[in-house]
């Protein structure tokens, strides 16, 4: 499998070379040159085949040779090394949970997966690599657990101060050894628009080894289709596919889940369940797409005004608008419905769903509403005890905090405050 940036003015590279350097010198994503498709044996047989086989052969037509078969299926394993449970919610609805990993959100798939498949690539050089990763939240958690103390690896992550969960920040500011945390005044989008600058700076790259941890990067975005195949093995009516909801922010996570739609993974309809940054809802009401900078909601982990993965979904539909429109719907949820919605799932089906998972609830329920024959789950992207002071004030009732968090929460944070002054940045690299 070769891969190609979305702005095509970069050379073909395999899954290694698009993996160890994240993003395309061009400044564009790395795209599979073709979009393989799913043995039907696999998709007929799924119930009766294990977890880690399934996630294996739909990620090696994407690894190609750069992995050896027993190595990547150890590397599924150690991916999917806790459950993905699908849970009925309604009697059409359903919640696909995603956070059980180590960080109790979904980003621990792509994070474990990707560490796993650098540390195999990096085994045979001799310099030191910088990840170089910025977070709305969860992802900057899921890296540095998976990251941790994997030899020649130095991790530097860039998070917007006072715009994540308190939880979220102790996940990514506490380890320390290998794992730098930069807490930068200003947005997710802020963040972003440094990380880019860095891959864009040659002078930089010829002195430092970066590579980024980001959903753009191809061994964090592409392992996100495991789920969706999960979800499809558990799901019962296999003659009537699901509705799949997806909160989305930066658009890595329903990316996958279209890439596996195009790969012959059965669903009837993908929904953007968006928040207050909801440039793709309106991109998909008017044919015009605008970014703007970012604004704060509840579901912090979503508050991402110039999604970079949107090109790829563009991508996978050619950039044909109808056939985009026809397969995909977005809602906006405001923060009001967020807290509402939290309230409700509550109250009438004694579940307890965080800000992300809620936005996912009732996007979908809107369009259920719309289409009363179809079924469908949403994604419950991260444990409510992330979002504590939201899912309290929605459900009256304490979150129980898991006994792994309890003592993080008394580590000290150990970051480096800082202005989005991209020469501060370079000048910490290059440290």
């Amino acid at each position: 499998m070769k891969y190609y940036s979305t702005n095509q003015q970069s050379p073909l590279v395999d899954f290694r070379e698009a993996t160890i350097q994240g993003q395309a010198p061009d400044k564009g994503l790395y795209f599979p040159e073709s979009i393989p498709q799913v043995d039907k044996d696999l998709l007929e047989n799924i119930v009766a085949i294990p977890d880690e086989e399934i996630a294996s052969r739909v990620i090696k037509p994407y690894v190609g040779n750069s992995i050896p078969d027993e190595k990547l299926l150890s590397i599924v394993k150690e991916t999917l090394s806790f459950p993905i449970p699908l849970v009925k919610i309604t009697g059409s609805i359903s919640s696909l949970e995603l956070f059980h990993g180590p960080t109790l959100a979904f980003k621990d798939i792509g994070a474990r997966f990707m560490s796993r498949c650098l540390g195999y690539f990096l085994a045979s050089e001799s310099k030191k690599v910088t990840v170089l990763v910025a977070t709305s939240g969860d992802t900057g958690g899921a890296v540095a657990n998976g990251f941790l103390d994997v030899e020649g690896v130095e991790v530097v992550i860039l998070y917007p101060s006072g715009k994540v969960s308190p939880v979220q920040e102790k996940q990514l500011t506490t380890l320390g050894r290998n794992i730098k945390a930069l807490e930068i005044e200003g947005s997710f989008d802020d963040c972003q628009q440094l990380v880019k600058q860095a891959f864009a700076d040659q002078d930089l790259r010829n002195q430092v080894f970066l590579t980024s941890a980001n959903s753009i990067n191809v061994a964090r975005w592409l392992p996100q289709q495991f789920y969706y195949f999960l979800a499809w093995k558990q799901w019962e009516n296999k003659s009537n596919p699901p509705v799949i909801a997806v909160p989305s922010g930066n658009f890595g996570n329903i990316c996958a889940g279209i890439l596996a739609n195009a790969s012959g993974l059965p669903a009837a309809h993908f929904i953007a369940a968006c928040n207050a940054n909801d440039i793709v809802t309106e991109y998909l009401q008017t044919g015009q797409y605008q970014p703007r900078p970012a604004v704060p909601t509840l579901s912090n982990a979503m508050d991402v005004g110039n999604p970079s993965n949107f090109v790829r979904i563009l991508e996978i539909f050619h950039h044909q608008f109808p056939k985009l429109k026809s397969h995909l719907s977005s809602y906006r949820i405001s923060d009001a419905e967020t807290i509402d919605a939290i309230s409700n799932i509550y109250r009438q089906f004694n579940y307890t769903a965080d800000p992300h998972g809620a936005v996912g609830f009732l996007a979908l329920q809107r369009y259920l509403a719309e289409h009363p024959e179809q079924k469908g789950y949403f994604l419950e992207t991260a444990h409510p005890v992330k979002f504590p002071a939201a899912v309290e004030r929605a459900t009256g009732k304490p979150v129980n905090m898991p006994a792994s968090l309890q003592s993080l929460m008394k580590e000290k944070k150990k970051s480096l405050f800082m202005k989005p002054d991209y020469d501060h940045l370079r000048s910490i690299l290059r440290s």
